[in-house]
């Protein structure tokens, strides 16, 4: 069961990286 729960932990923690970088993008175009 932990297993399972840290690989979604890392999933989520992915995503996250993937919308900070998409905000960051928008500010450089800006």
């Amino acid at each position: 069961m932990p297993s399972v729960v840290k690989k979604r932990r890392k999933k989520m923690r992915k995503k996250k990286h993937k919308k900070l970088l998409k905000k960051t993008r928008w500010q450089r175009n800006q």
